[in-house]
């Protein structure tokens, strides 16, 4: 079966756990067309590049399909009836990649990043001096 990817973006007053069950219920359609869902992401909340719909964030949320051509043309159409979705992208691809995607590897990247800890490394490595300056 040929393999899909689609990204869509939800309106921001969704909770995660709505996008979570929006997520689903589309994985659900794919699966009665005889597909599957390989991989599902959540990317966050993130502020759009403009206004669309007078909504300047929204929830991004990124799925894997391994999918006949019909089950994804019925997800799709349920993306567009649906109006909790924003915008949203579903492209072929030849391959879906293994681990986590680049938005995936740049949240977790934002999340280690403690701008305290570096403070306080610069701060150990500036000497004390206790002689007065003349």
């Amino acid at each position: 079966m040929p393999l899909y990817e689609s990204t869509f973006i939800t309106r921001q007053d969704l909770s995660r756990q709505d996008v979570t069950k929006l997520t689903d219920s589309l994985g659900a359609i794919v699966e009665q067309g005889g597909g599957k869902i390989v991989k599902n992401e959540y990317w966050g909340l993130k502020s759009l590049a403009y206004r669309i719909r007078k909504h300047r964030k929204g929830h991004y949320a990124w799925l894997a399909i391994d999918a006949p051509p019909a089950a994804v043309k019925e997800m799709e159409r349920n993306i567009r009836i649906n109006e909790d979705i924003v915008r949203s992208l579903t492209v072929r691809i030849e391959e879906i990649p293994e681990g986590p995607t680049s938005m995936m590897q740049q949240s977790r990247s934002q999340d280690s990043y403690a701008p305290d800890a570096e403070i306080a490394v610069v701060a150990a490595e500036i000497p004390i001096i206790d002689e007065p300056l003349n």
